[in-house]
């Protein structure tokens, strides 16, 4: 099996791994609850871990990202606003640890997944297109391919939460955080109908367009927690994300971007995204002693 295959495959395994994970913590968390003290979530400020399951849209910065050359030579043809159509739907989930002064601790993970979006894709692909502007499969016919943009991110950060009104409600408010980590993005092929051997395996990786990089991820929103603990209990968020990035491939190939060689450009692309997190508190521990039953 060539790299190439072998590379889509773990990556569908890992999408399956992320969807699978959701309904088994989902499961776990609803079967394993503790005992729970009689606890008012109105006027008790709360310490516990957090599990949450966030989805939303992502969109591209064309204004504010750019690539620049070994020469200094700044430009935008290669962002990824420039390769792939916006928004992105982004999907992910959290782990969090709140403490009782409003500060939290969060580990998250991302990932995003784009339409067949790759723009310009013939002039990109140059003779790969027929001049009838199809993908010709291995049987001889068309291969109907089409080219998606994927990515995943992992970052760890903290965040502080400003109660609306802390007397009443010190567990609601507003929600400020910041986190960085690792970023990676590509361009992923698929052939509907017959295998197209020019965008499998090795081939494929020339035109992937594959970068990774460092991500720094600034975002203030709206967190609500209800009088329980394990009822309704959600954020949402506005995020801005800085990415500094670089091609992971030794020979790359753009017929648009004129590029045949090893992409020596540096990438900066700011991304924008809308978060709404479904959290579930995994334990509390309030201000107060309380008897369980």
């Amino acid at each position: 099996m060539q790299s190439y295959e072998i590379n889509i495959i773990l990556m569908n395994i890992r999408e399956k791994i992320f969807c699978c994970a959701l309904p088994v913590l989902f499961g776990a968390m609803m079967i394993g609850q503790p005992a729970r003290a009689q606890v008012d979530m109105k006027t008790d400020t709360l310490e516990c871990h957090i599990i949450g399951f966030n989805i939303g849209p992502v969109f591209p910065s064309t204004r504010f990202s750019s690539e620049t050359s070994p020469a200094g030579t700044v430009s935008r043809n290669a962002t990824m606003a420039s390769l792939y159509s916006g928004p992105w739907l982004g999907v992910g989930i959290d782990a969090i640890y709140k403490y009782k002064s409003g500060w939290l601790v969060t580990l998250e993970g991302d990932m995003w997944f784009g339409g067949n979006n790759l723009r310009y894709r013939q002039e990109r692909l140059g003779p790969v297109y027929t001049r009838d502007g199809i993908v010709v499969g291995a049987n001889g016919i068309d291969a109907n391919m089409s080219c998606h943009n994927r990515g995943l991110s992992v970052q760890g950060g903290f965040g502080k939460l400003f109660p609306f009104n802390a007397a009443n409600n010190p567990n609601s408010g507003i929600l400020a955080r910041l986190s960085a980590g690792y970023m990676r993005q590509q361009t992923i092929f698929m052939a509907n109908d017959e295998r197209a051997p020019q965008l499998t395996d090795d081939y494929a990786l020339l035109y992937d367009h594959q970068r990774h990089g460092f991500m720094l991820t600034e975002g203030v929103g709206v967190w609500l927690m209800s009088r329980r603990a394990d009822l309704a209990n959600v954020y949402v968020a506005f995020e801005v994300s800085q990415v500094w990035s670089r091609s992971t491939r030794d020979y790359t190939i753009d017929y648009y971007l004129g590029l045949q060689g090893k992409d020596n450009n540096r990438y900066f692309d700011l991304l924008y995204s809308i978060k709404f997190c479904w959290m579930f508190p995994l334990k509390g521990k309030t201000t107060h002693d309380y008897y369980f039953y």
